[in-house]
C-alpha cells in the first residue's frame, strides 16, 4: 500500500478551503511561514519591491499573485496560474423561507456549471464571508471576515422513488425548487445572520452583509485497491492550485522572477476585479517592473504562462465520450491540453516548453483534446493571455467526474505537478525572440 503522503496533506488542504476565501487565507499563511512578505495596492508607494524579496498580495481577499525576486535577476516571469473557485451554489440575499407550512429552507442559485444530482442526500454547510460594522474613535469601517461553520449544517433532501417512478430513466431538476437545503423549522426562528454574529462574537445588527455558499462536508478520502485514487469535494481547482504552490516554493536557484498566480471566478468567466480578465495580473507586473526599473514590456515579451486547470480522464464506464489517443489517464501524469478554438492557450511553442520542461523533470506527460465533435470547456489561460501578451499553455491533472460536488483524481498526479511546477520555475525559460526560446 502507497502512504500517500501527498495527498493526505492536499486533502487537509481541501478541509480547510471550503472557498476562494480560505483557500487565499490559506496560502497566505503558508506564503508567510516561507518569508514572503505581505502587500497591498492601498499601501502600494510603502512597498518597494527589492532585489532578493519574497512578496505577495491579494485581490477581494479571493484572489492572489505570489512572487519572488533573485539577488541577480533577469527581466523575465515564469508564472504559473490557477483558480481558486470550484462550481457551487450560493445562498441569497435574505435566503430564509418558509416551505410546506412547517419547514425553513434556503434559497439557492448557481454558481458555474455544477452538477445538480450530486448535492443531494449529503452533509452539507456553508462558508464565505459576512462584512462586519465597527466604529471606532467615531469613524464607521466595515470589515470583512472569514465565515465557515465547520458543522454539518443542512442536507437536500431527494423526493422518494415512489414519488418520481421515472427518476432512474428521466429526471429534470428545477434549480429554484430542486436545490433549496433544509435548514430548519419555522418554530425555530432560524437567522443566518444571528448565527454568522454568535459565529464571530459580534451583534447581530453589525452584520451587514453575507456572502456564503453551500459546501459539500463530505471527508476526502483514498481508495482503490491500492490506494491509488482520491476524491474530495474542489479537486477542480485546488488540486493544481495546491501542486503549483508547492512547486513555487520548493524552486531554488533560478535566474527569472517567479510568479505564483491564484484567480477566482473562472467559473463564471473570470469577467471580474479579481479573475483572470481583470487588471490585477497587469497591474502587479507594472508594480514589479517599476521598483525593479526595467522594462515591462519586454519582459512580458520574454515571459513564459503556464496556465493549470484540470482535464477530464479516460471515464472507466463512458469512453466514447473521449478522443481515445488523447484521452488521459489517472496516475499516469500531467495533461497538456490543445484546442484549435483557442479556449485552451496552448500552441507549437509553448507545447515544445512544456514537453522538455516534463523530460527534464522526470514527469510523464499525457495529451488531452475534446472529441472533435464535442464542445469542451475552456480556462483561464488564453482569458488572462489577452490582457497580459505572453507565450503560454493550458496544462493541468487528470481527474473524473469534473464539477461534480465529490470528485475523483490519482494519487501520484499531484506530485507529479509539484515536480514539473519546481523545474518550470527554476528552468530561466525566455522568448529571446518571437519563434525562439531559450533554456
Amino acid at each position: 500500500m502507497k502512504t500517500n503522503q501527498t495527498t493526505k496533506d492536499f486533502l487537509k488542504f481541501v478541509r480547510r478551503a471550503p472557498t476562494a476565501f480560505q483557500a487565499v487565507d490559506e496560502i497566505s499563511s503558508l506564503l508567510l511561514e516561507n518569508g514572503f512578505q505581505r502587500i497591498s495596492f492601498q499601501k502600494i508607494g510603502e512597498n518597494k519591491i527589492s532585489r532578493g524579496g519574497k512578496y505577495f498580495l491579494s485581490c477581494n481577499q479571493s484572489s492572489l499573485i505570489a512572487f519572488s525576486v533573485p539577488e541577480n535577476y533577469q527581466p523575465v516571469f515564469s508564472v504559473m496560474a490557477s483558480h481558486s473557485d470550484s462550481p457551487t451554489l450560493k445562498i441569497k440575499d435574505c435566503a430564509e423561507r418558509e416551505s410546506s407550512g412547517y419547514y425553513v429552507t434556503l434559497d439557492t442559485e448557481r454558481y458555474g456549471s455544477t452538477i445538480y444530482s450530486t448535492w443531494f442526500d449529503r452533509p452539507l454547510s456553508l462558508a464565505g464571508r459576512a462584512v462586519v460594522q465597527k466604529k471606532i474613535d467615531g469613524k464607521c469601517f466595515f470589515e470583512s471576515q472569514s465565515v465557515y461553520f465547520d458543522r454539518d449544517l443542512m442536507i437536500i433532501p431527494n423526493l422518494a422513488i415512489h414519488m418520481q417512478r421515472k427518476v432512474n430513466e428521466e429526471c429534470k431538476y428545477q434549480a429554484h425548487i430542486d436545490l433549496q437545503p433544509l435548514f430548519s423549522t419555522k418554530e425555530k426562528k432560524p437567522s443566518l445572520k444571528a448565527m454568522t454574529a454568535d459565529f464571530l462574537n459580534t451583534c447581530e445588527e453589525d452584520i451587514k452583509e453575507l456572502e456564503l455558499y453551500l459546501i459539500n462536508r463530505t471527508e476526502g478520502c483514498i481508495f482503490g485497491a491500492e490506494q491509488e485514487f482520491f476524491a474530495a469535494p474542489r479537486i477542480d481547482n485546488l488540486q493544481c492550485a495546491y501542486a503549483t504552490l508547492q512547486g513555487f516554493l520548493a524552486a531554488e536557484e533560478h535566474k527569472n522572477i517567479t510568479v505564483y498566480s491564484l484567480f477566482d471566478n473562472e467559473e463564471v468567466g473570470s469577467a471580474t476585479k479579481m479573475g483572470a480578465a481583470s487588471s490585477f495580473f497587469f497591474e502587479t507586473l507594472s508594480k514589479i517592473a517599476s521598483d525593479l526599473d526595467f522594462d515591462l514590456y519586454s519582459a512580458i515579451a520574454s515571459s513564459f504562462l503556464i496556465s493549470a486547470d484540470n482535464a477530464h480522464a479516460l471515464h472507466p464506464n463512458h469512453p466514447e465520450v473521449s478522443d481515445g489517443r488523447r484521452a488521459p489517464l489517472l496516475n499516469q501524469g500531467v495533461v497538456l491540453k490543445y484546442n484549435a478554438s483557442q479556449r485552451y492557450t496552448t500552441e507549437a511553442m509553448s507545447a515544445a516548453l512544456v514537453k522538455e520542461l516534463a523530460e527534464r523533470a522526470g514527469v510523464p506527460l499525457q495529451i488531452y483534446a475534446n472529441r472533435s465533435d464535442m464542445l469542451g470547456g475552456s480556462t483561464l489561460g488564453s482569458i488572462a493571455t489577452t490582457k497580459v501578451r505572453m507565450t503560454a499553455a493550458d496544462i493541468g491533472l487528470p481527474q473524473l467526474a469534473m464539477h461534480s460536488s465529490y470528485e475523483t483524481a490519482g494519487c501520484d498526479d499531484t506530485d507529479y505537478l509539484i515536480g514539473f511546477s519546481k523545474v518550470f520555475y527554476e528552468s530561466n525559460a525566455s522568448m529571446c525572440t518571437d519563434g525562439k526560446i531559450e533554456l
